[in-house]
């Protein structure tokens, strides 16, 4: 053997020593129990610690994605895999169930919350929440910072809200639209709208925000977060998640973070 044949026989000894092991098809089966969950944006923190508690207990620990609950449903509707979904509003559940992409009997509504208005932190603004509240005077020259109320729950609760205290004629041509709840939130949170409308636990979770008033309950609908697993879930961990969601532990858990449980 010459020298040079000498060198590419090391070479490939050393590189088989650090090749990485083949994905087996058992390799492939335990790298997808792992439950992918879509869950609106507003949920963040919440079921985030939901998943770091579920982990410890030996389960993987699931792969979440957040953003808005209507931008997740049409995600559900196009094929996007995967197994539970959680919706801010029960409208957008019955948009899946209405097309058969979630399994009927899996469905329960989970948590609640509250619809707050915010101001940044360090402003002095105050409002009375209320029928005839002079919410287009406290803007002063801003826009109000409010989630999409074309698509968006949370958008949706807000301006139900203004409209049945009739402050929606104020407000409705000076909107700063957010693609979700947490965008509306941190147009607030840096000073780029003088008030918004989130919910309640949103607000707990940004110090850069006070919250100004609380939207009295009887001013909307319920805020209502159903949870279901999806039709063409597979995958067992995706069901064991969702029950674990639905326990005592769980439940504990979001309501540390502020929210309502059913």
């Amino acid at each position: 053997m010459t020298v040079p044949a000498r060198l590419w026989l090391l070479l490939a000894l050393a590189l088989a020593a650090f090749a990485p092991a083949p994905f087996t098809p058992a390799a492939r089966a335990d790298a997808s129990r792992a439950p992918v969950v879509l869950a609106a944006a507003s949920l963040q923190e919440s079921l985030g610690a939901a998943a770091d508690a579920w982990a410890r207990h030996g389960h993987p620990r699931p792969v979440i994605s957040f953003a808005a609950s209507s931008a997740l449903a049409r995600q559900v509707e196009a094929g996007a895999p995967a197994d539970l979904f959680v919706s801010a509003d029960e409208a957008w559940m019955d948009y899946l169930a209405q097309r058969r992409l979630v399994r009927p009997e899996t469905r329960l509504a989970l948590l609640t919350n509250r619809l707050v208005l915010v101001a940044p932190a360090g402003s002095p603004v105050r409002l009375s929440i209320g029928p005839r509240m002079a919410l287009g005077a406290a803007l002063g020259s801003g826009r109000l910072a409010v989630a999409d109320p074309d698509s968006v729950p949370a958008g949706r609760y807000a301006r139900e809200a203004l409209t049945r205290l009739g402050a929606w004629p104020q407000v409705a041509r000076r909107l700063a639209r957010g693609e979700n709840v947490r965008a509306a939130l941190a147009l607030v949170a840096r000073g780029e709208a003088p008030l918004g409308i989130v919910y309640a636990t949103d607000a707990r979770a940004e110090p850069r925000v006070r919250v100004v008033g609380t939207f009295p309950p009887a001013s909307h609908a319920p805020i209502s977060y159903p949870l279901a697993r999806l039709a063409r879930s597979a995958n067992p961990e995706g069901e064991a998640f969702r029950r674990y969601l639905l326990s005592p532990e769980a439940r504990a858990l979001f309501r540390r973070f502020g929210f309502g449980t059913r």
